[in-house]
């Protein structure tokens, strides 16, 4: 069986795949691995044979797609955050991995390793293969002798693959214990930060009857403004005639308007409005519809509402925005993307015209567009093939993670570049982030297990290096959660995102958390740790010699 294994990789990345898949899908107590464990299974089945391996560039392959569609999907988010926040996440992403490092110069004076291997056991502890090529780019031109330059080569590999399974378990366990320590509710959390990051909504509907004269005969638009509301005014009843509200409307004495928006504001301007009533408005469904309806329309996809002027020519609301199994409210500002589903509500001979404008093809919306697809990662690859050059001569390159996550947000934010659109469907996302990251998850599993297993059953210096990984990891996670949450008051679901230094970390504390604000602290992390990952690995070598 090995043998053909051996002789068959793609047999093998699939098969480990497929009970890592199943073993991650088991529930005790109701956490699960998911997808972090298609990894474990790979450390096992690799223990087998050292000849048991995937072709690297399938691992490469793996990294780069997810880190791409990552960043494109979590682009607007990074803008935005980064607007709000300033410099401050990044500075304290700076200072944690400098503290880290500083943790694996005091265990390299108190255990006495090797430089190669404290360097190699940084950035295994810290799960950043591009630094571990910078940092064997750089033992090559130093010029030292071919068996010193060979040995050092060889031992950074170790330190890395030793210290590379504790760098993603290690994570998990801190997040775990930390979140028990804080007390953390992440619903309440979620709840409380659903403003900032709309990753969630409790959209409530509510039937008002309007009966405080202050809100009569004056136009939405100027109570929407004066009053800061951002519910959502839906159809209305007057004499027994159902209307669509529009930003002229003005309310008298008797009229009965619906109301949709978050549960908390809906509730507090229905008090403003008049009684809420215990029913829901009919309409005439000879004249109105109600529809769910696509967006296919690449020429639609990136752009506002407010851009498409379909008021102009069209009587209509949109009231929501369905995007994976996310409602969101709609309003002028709110950005389609391929895939979402806009609930309409419009004349019934209007339908059709409406839909074929949005698209409203299912089948197309399972298509991927190649053309911006293939730019976007082709622009990635050749952004991490650049080598930067740092005072004091340091060489780097963002390699296959940092290009790719870097052109993704960018293009992510941009959304859309003339007739190109960047974004991807959202259930095409989906799909192409799990394939990666099964594709990295494996590869990475399969060509480490035989070391790892060997080494730690081998006990000696192995053992002291995973043990040293474990410190790493681990402390740093904790005292990133700690400071963070505590101190900086950053949000606990934001900052397991920064502390989610591989894929598997992150769909883990996506998991845990039950929601997609990790997304936001990855995708900020990311760029800026790759490259001070690269760093301080060559730095610690460097210095340590």
């Amino acid at each position: 069986m090995i043998e053909a294994l051996t002789e068959n990789p793609i047999l093998l990345l699939f098969i480990v795949a497929g009970l890592g898949y199943g073993v991650g899908s088991i529930s005790i107590r109701g956490n699960s691995l998911g997808v972090a464990a298609v990894l474990f299974v790979g450390l096992f089945i690799g223990s087998f044979s050292p000849d048991l391996r995937i072709p690297e560039i399938i691992t490469f392959l793996g990294l780069s797609i997810f880190v791409y569609t990552v960043g494109l999907g979590s682009g607007p988010s990074f803008f935005s955050t980064f607007k709000r926040r300033g410099w401050q996440d990044l500075i304290f992403v700076f200072i944690m991995l400098t503290f880290s490092a500083s943790i694996a110069a005091g265990l390299h004076y108190f255990l006495q390793f090797d430089a190669s291997i404290t360097a190699g056991l940084f950035v295994g502890s810290t799960t950043n293969t591009p630094a571990l090529a910078g940092l064997l780019d750089m033992i090559q031109n130093l010029g030292l002798e071919e068996s010193v330059s060979k040995l050092d080569a060889e031992n950074s590999v170790i330190g890395y693959s030793l210290s590379y399974p504790m760098g993603i378990l290690g994570p998990m366990l801190a997040v775990i214990l930390m979140q028990k320590l804080l007390k953390i509710d992440f619903p309440k959390e979620e709840r409380e930060l659903r403003k900032d990051y709309p990753v969630r909504q409790d959209i409530l509907t509510l039937t008002v009857e309007v009966n405080h004269e202050d809100v009569l005969n004056t136009p939405i638009r100027d109570l929407r403004k004066a009053r800061g509301w951002t519910v959502m005014f839906g159809r209305f009843e007057r004499a027994n005639k159902m209307h669509l509200t529009s930003w002229d409307t003005e309310f008298q004495l008797g009229d009965r308007v619906a109301l949709v928006g978050d549960r908390e504001e809906v509730e507090q301007v229905a008090s403003e409005l008049g009684t809420i009533l215990p029913i829901q408005l009919s309409y005439d469904q000879t004249e109105y519809e109600t529809r769910r309806i696509f967006v296919s329309n690449s020429k639609v996809a990136g752009l506002k509402l407010a851009a498409l002027n379909l008021n102009e020519d069209y009587a209509l609301l949109i009231s929501r925005v369905r995007r994976g199994d996310i409602d969101m409210m709609a309003n002028a500002d709110t950005v389609l993307e391929l895939g979402d589903r806009v609930r309409v509500i419009g004349k019934r001979k209007d339908m059709a015209e409406i839909a074929k404008f949005f698209g409203d093809s299912y089948e197309e919306l399972s298509q991927i567009d190649l053309l911006s697809f293939g730019l976007g990662m082709a622009m990635g690859m050749i952004l991490g093939m650049v080598t930067f050059t740092l005072p004091g001569g340091v060489n780097f390159k963002l390699g296959f993670a940092g290009g790719p996550i870097i052109v993704g947000l960018i293009l992510g934010g941009l959304r859309r570049s003339g007739p190109i659109n960047w974004s991807l469907p959202y259930s095409a996302n989906l799909i192409l982030r799990q394939i990666g990251l099964i594709f990295l998850l494996a590869g990475v599993g399969v060509n480490s297990g035989h070391q790892f297993v060997k080494t730690i059953t081998g006990g000696g210096i192995g053992l002291w290096v995973f043990a040293s990984s474990a410190i790493i990891s681990i402390l740093t996670v904790c005292a990133t959660l700690l400071v963070g949450y505590k101190i900086l008051k950053i949000p606990f679901s934001i900052l397991i995102g920064l502390v989610s230094n591989h894929p598997a970390i992150l769909d883990f504390n996506i998991r845990r958390s039950k929601n997609k604000l990790p997304n936001v602290g990855y995708s900020l992390m990311t760029p800026m740790s790759i490259v001070v990952k690269i760093v301080y690995a060559q730095l610690l070598y460097l210095l340590l010699s």
